[in-house]
């Protein structure tokens, strides 16, 4: 595996997770409490003896740098890194990345090392445990030139991928972003017995999705790169190379899940903390690595948790009830406290007394969820300060104005939205400026928010 080179797109701007966005990259997103979405494929690498490994990153990439450098750091003698290769100036090049292909093309040179045969290519905003190994033994054994990882999904879900065509040795012949009709999807269905035949269980499904999972040939990917102004991977790239050489499926059959908008990466958070959720973090010769931190056991005092994760270093103290919800890092819960389906971030540090005594001299909130606070159906991002008897629940009329409020929102300029996080889209509803966020019918609380006592939605 050792002339393989990873490499990880996390340079967008992750639009449709703002405002979780709007101070990080989505790589750098937290995950389940306590991880990051950029601990998947680096772990994922990791578990399948990958180890050199370069993240392409470009907007608000402070703290993704800082979660890479603090966590995966190699053997001296092995050889292994993860490294950043941050949008620059060069003397060839002065502009921005303009799409994934764009990143790639603009970062060759590291590519053409010697001893270097393969280029895996993957995304920074996945949930899914997948051993590269097998993909690179499918690559191998078909003779491909560039393998593509594919999930079998139904018609219905099949609206939402793009879709390959396969000839009977599962070399794609054909692809199609997001078929809208039942005739397009005619055009690229795959029978179900041949995706039995080749070891998975069809239940049904007859279109093989695009997992965004890309392996090619290292002088392949030079060429297609190096002979065309092509930006984007899924809808240019690998459309042109379907026409000009041999790409092949790798059938993948397990969880997988693109965490790209605020309703997937709400649903994903809260199956994560069901009874059976569908992904483990833990898994004997293939975990989820983050960084290791110094934090004390979490203290409950007289709490009732139900279906739920918690990070380290939480205080929950007495009558708080928390059902189907995620707590993350360093978490503050008052008393009496109702947290319902909802993801809670956690803070970066602990408050000293000192500034907890300047907060109450002040009339400010502590960081963290003050006492009899309601919160159901929401995200509530890092450092908010939440005081107490506040409630956050959506209504049936927060629900319908949505749409519009987002519009709304968007426009403003970003530097408006930074002012003490006082500028939303709350201040579209009742010319009452409100700390928050309704995206895909979720609460979002912004980082660094404060609601004083007795705020109500």
């Amino acid at each position: 595996m050792r002339n393989i080179i990873s490499l990880v797109l996390g340079g967008g701007k992750g639009t449709r997770l703002s405002p979780l966005t709007d101070y990080r990259s989505k790589p750098a997103v937290p995950l389940a409490g306590k991880y990051r979405l950029i601990d998947i494929p680096i772990s994922n690498c990791i578990n399948s003896e990958l180890n050199r490994i370069y993240l392409i990153t470009q907007f608000n990439s402070v703290s993704l740098h800082r979660h890479i450098r603090q966590t995966y750091t190699f053997d001296t003698f092995d050889g292994g890194f993860v490294e950043i290769l941050a949008a620059q100036q060069t003397i060839e090049d002065t502009g921005w990345y303009q799409g994934t292909a764009d990143a790639v093309r603009k970062n060759l040179r590291y590519l053409q090392q010697p001893g270097i045969d393969y280029v895996l290519i993957l995304s920074g905003d996945q949930l899914y445990r997948m051993d590269y190994r097998e993909m690179l033994k499918c690559h191998q054994t078909t003779g491909a030139d560039v393998t593509i990882a594919a999930l079998p999904v139904d018609r219905d879900a099949a609206r939402g991928f793009g879709i390959m065509r396969l000839d009977d040795t599962g070399r794609v012949q054909g692809f199609l972003e997001k078929p809208r009709t039942d005739e397009e999807i005619d055009h690229v269905r795959t029978d179900p017995a041949w995706i039995d035949a080749h070891g998975l269980q069809s239940r049904g499904r007859d279109c093989l999705a695009s997992m965004g999972i890309y392996l090619f040939n290292r002088d392949t990917l030079v060429n297609l790169l190096s002979g065309s102004d092509y930006q984007d991977f899924g809808r240019e790239v690998f459309p042109m190379s379907i026409r000009t050489h041999q790409v092949q499926v790798h059938l993948f059959d397990g969880y997988w899940e693109d965490i790209g908008t605020i309703r997937s990466f709400y649903q994903a958070n809260l199956e994560l903390a069901g009874k059976k959720p569908p992904f483990e973090f833990i898994e004997a010769g293939a975990p989820i690595y983050s960084r290791p931190r110094f934090l004390p056991p979490t203290r409950l005092e007289g709490a009732t948790i139900r279906r739920s994760l918690i990070a380290d270093g939480c205080n929950i103290d007495g009558g708080a009830v928390i059902e189907n919800s995620i707590i993350g890092l360093r978490c503050r819960v008052g008393r009496d406290v109702q947290i319902r389906n909802s993801v809670l971030m956690g803070a970066d540090y602990f408050q000293s007394p000192e500034s907890i005594a300047a907060d109450a001299a002040e009339g400010r909130p502590t960081m963290g969820i003050g006492d009899g606070t309601i919160i159901d159906g929401a995200i509530v991002d890092k450092n908010c300060r939440i005081g107490d008897n506040v409630c956050i629940q959506m209504s049936a009329a927060d629900s319908q104005r949505d749409a519009t409020d987002i519009e709304a929102y968007a426009k403003l300029d970003c530097s408006e939205r930074l002012i003490g996080h006082s500028t939303s889209i709350g201040a579209f509803r009742a010319q009452n400026k409100q700390p928050l966020v309704v995206r895909d019918g979720i609460i979002v609380v912004p980082k660094g928010a404060v609601l004083p006592n007795g705020w109500k939605l």
